[in-house]
């Protein structure tokens, strides 16, 4: 590629970042800019619900660290208005347009709001960036009565646990009749659902919330089963929906997200990409029905393979065909998970043990292994991970890959023709990131957190950005013109 063209990035978290820096890294020259909804830098998201609520890390502890060769121009604080593929226009506020030569769509998802709940109250959360998880802490801090989390899934199961170690009392009010339902399997499910009762959360299953009262001590919840919570407290947490209204006329295909080819590439536009939880994409080791995942790890992984392929084009992608991951813990039990479970039409024990509650279900279609969870048993994990890969190899017109594989990258947005040579696929556990060799990723250990700022910053001001992270921020409503630092400044 020629060092005037310019590559947008719409989204400034995982799945942004790691695009922007598997650019550089393929020898891409050109401008990069990220335009980003949110005022910070991007964050590890997963401790959101974990150790940014009961206080093991403060909001200045979650910054990720950004490779300085990334050299991109941040836009924070800008939210994409529109998108016009023809012209290769992102529309910004203001009236503002930022032409693109390439294209990287990462909007993310938005958490759902429950219909009929006071949304305007302030005493009702919902936990999707940072800013969400200090309102959340502060109004814990400053309250003594019931902590309610509505939602009986990932994220209200680890706030539950938070606010629980915290020493508060908590209630999860949840429609299915165990936490976790079917995405980690009945045994499991079973399992998690008592460590938490055992543990003094109040438990509210298999109901339906009749109506709300908004009163001065606090938020009555009416449930179906005639028992009422008086919250001091409610967090929301039912799951999210892709960001994507900004593409609303865009002449995209958005159903349930951004729809995209097998390599990541948007349908009905040229020279764009999607990656991470906003992408629609048919994983052709998991047979042709396009899906989204909302993993950490996928973020990383599509973020990468998405700028390969926008370098590569059209012609000379490699479809995207990861074994998607992802682990939680609560209460010190750690719950793993790999391929798709949710497509698995029966279930299977394969492993177990007698003395405790260390186990493996598997999750079975048509004979054929599709998704295992476990839990407390990681090195069983590892060992079955080769036999999940083994029975979905890729469908015939795909080729396997574990992670990115695009390391030769052409001149050109335009250039079709270089082949692209291979890297080993990525290690099971934690995918493999610049500067840290194989051997020392362990699997599922979540990543390590950057302390670089000290923790007495307030929490309420942006995350503190690196010296070379030049940045725009884009205060209320109007638009400022792009700038950049440095010596190649150049206007657009």
């Amino acid at each position: 590629m020629k060092n005037e063209e310019r590559v947008v990035i719409a989204g400034g978290g995982l799945a942004g970042l790691r695009a922007g820096e598997r650019l550089r890294e393929l020898g891409f020259r050109g401008e990069i800019v990220i335009v980003s909804a949110e005022r910070h830098l991007p964050y590890h998201r997963p401790a959101l619900s974990k150790e940014a609520i009961n206080g093991e890390l403060t909001a200045s502890d979650l910054r990720l660290t950004i490779s300085r060769e990334l050299n991109a121009i941040w836009r924070l604080g800008t939210s994409a208005t529109h998108l016009e593929p023809d012209r290769h226009v992102v529309g910004l506020p203001g009236g503002e347009e930022l032409k693109y030569d390439g294209l990287v769509i990462a909007t993310g998802v938005e958490p759902r709001h429950l219909a009929g709940a006071p949304r305007q109250d302030p005493r009702i959360h919902v936990l999707r960036t940072v800013d969400d998880a200090v309102a959340i802490k502060r109004a814990i801090n400053s309250t003594q009565g019931l902590v309610v989390v509505i939602g009986g899934g990932l994220i209200g199961c680890e706030m539950a646990a938070s606010v629980k170690a915290m020493g508060r009392d908590v209630a999860i009010v949840s429609r299915s009749s165990t936490l976790l339902g079917s995405a980690v399997g009945k045994n499991i499910a079973e399992t998690v659902t008592e460590a938490h009762r055992v543990r003094g959360v109040r438990m509210a299953m298999g109901v339906k919330i009749r109506h709300w009262v908004r009163q001065a001590g606090g938020v009555a919840i009416h449930l179906s089963d005639g028992q009422v919570f008086f919250a001091a407290v409610v967090v929301i947490a039912v799951g999210a929906s892709p960001s994507i209204h900004w593409l609303r006329g865009s002449g995209l295909v958005l159903e349930d997200g951004v729809l995209c080819d097998p390599t990541c590439h948007v349908v009905g536009a040229t020279d764009v990409v999607a990656a991470g939880d906003v992408a629609r994409w048919p994983n052709l080791r998991f047979g042709g029905q396009p899906r989204r995942v909302e993993h950490w790890l996928n973020a990383v992984e599509m973020g990468r393979a998405a700028a390969e392929n926008l370098l590569a084009g059209r012609e000379n992608s490699r479809p995207f065909t990861p074994v998607p991951r992802f682990w939680t813990e609560q209460y010190g039990m750690r719950i793993q998970g790999s391929g798709i479970p949710a497509l698995g039409k029966d279930t299977t024990t394969l492993a177990g043990s007698q003395k405790d509650h260390r186990t493996i279900t598997g999750f079975v279609q048509d004979g054929r292994l599709v998704g295992m969870v476990g839990l407390d048993a990681p090195t069983a994990m590892i060992k079955l991970s080769t036999e999940l890969w083994r029975q979905n190899r890729v469908a015939e017109g795909g080729s396997p890959r574990g992670g990115p594989q695009h390391l030769a990258p052409p001149e050109r947005l335009a250039d079709r023709g270089r082949e692209p040579e291979r890297a080993a696929p990525a290690a099971w556990g934690r995918p493999h990131e610049p500067g840290r060799s194989h051997e020392s990723i362990q699997p599922y250990e979540p990543a390590r957190f950057d302390a670089q700022v000290p923790r007495q910053q307030q929490e309420s001001q942006p995350l503190p950005v690196p010296a070379h992270a030049p940045v725009v921020r884009t205060r209320g409503h109007g638009g400022r013109p792009l700038a950049r630092t440095g010596p190649r400044a150049r206007p657009r």
